[in-house]
């Protein structure tokens, strides 16, 4: 008996980059282009003796490094440890115990990455709000995410700002539970929030490894969401295939 369902965000709630094209509309660059600029800014006003292109190329590895951290290492360093790198890079970083006043000056910096995506919402996936009315009315509803430039008290905004916050009672992010998608630790978080056992549990997502084989591996029951993008449905591993919002419920009464 299935007693609750939890969903991946970004491309399975909402249209992850939806937002570029409405960017473009106003005159605006890409949001990578942007993030580089400010941090090249930043760099350009603190420490003028910086070429702006070794700042970007700073940027550009701190970048990767996050990158590895987080398909390797399964975890989610903040925006601010990101820019840390960054530094580290250019070799900026303070002494021992002047890392703090490192974090407080770059703070106005950290929040204008983190909000870019706030600042000119995604779109969110066609029938997600009536399938998450139904499905609120017979299961508790989580999110289980990763977070990448976009932390948890911003996609909570984001949730809010398209009416569907209250559908949900438990919200796991990597970077306030310290693990990412797909390790295991992160779906037990999601169980205890939920006060349901993994096998009474069924994840809906997008990405085979992290919200097929990783919530598998947790004991939960999974649905591959494929209606904002197909990443390889004819080699799931997935209990079932979603392609239509309108078909979910449905699809959750036949695993149950």
């Amino acid at each position: 008996m299935l007693e609750a369902i939890t969903f991946d965000f970004w491309d399975t709630i909402a249209i992850d980059d939806s937002d570029e094209a409405k960017r473009r509309a106003r005159g605006l660059p890409s949001k990578a282009d942007a993030r580089t600029a400010m941090f090249v800014e930043y760099i350009g006003r603190k420490h003028p003796r910086v070429a702006a292109k070794r700042a970007a190329e700073a940027y550009a590895a701190a970048n990767a490094r996050f990158g590895n951290e987080w398909h390797n290492g399964h975890h989610t360093p903040a925006v601010s440890t990101r820019l840390s790198y960054a530094f580290e890079y250019l070799d900026l970083l303070p002494g021992p115990g002047h890392y703090t006043r490192l974090l407080a000056e770059i703070d106005e910096l950290v929040r204008e990455i983190e909000v870019m995506e706030v600042r000119i919402p995604p779109d969110i996936a066609p029938g997600v709000e009536n399938a998450l009315y139904l499905l609120s009315r017979e299961y508790k509803l989580g999110i289980i995410s990763d977070t990448i430039h976009t932390h948890g008290r911003g996609l909570r905004h984001l949730l809010n700002q398209q009416g569907l916050l209250p559908f949900f009672s438990a919200f796991i992010f990597s970077d306030e539970v310290g693990v990412s998608k797909p390790e295991t630790a992160i779906f037990r978080y999601a169980a205890e929030a939920l006060d349901a056992p993994p096998r009474a549990i069924a994840h809906v997502g997008d990405r085979e490894s992290n919200d097929i084989i990783g919530p598998r591996m947790a004991g939960f029951r999974t649905v591959l969401f494929t209606g904002i993008v197909d990443r390889g449905s004819a080699r799931t591993r997935a209990d079932a295939i979603c392609r239509h919002y309108i078909d979910l419920p449905a699809i959750l009464q036949r695993l149950r």
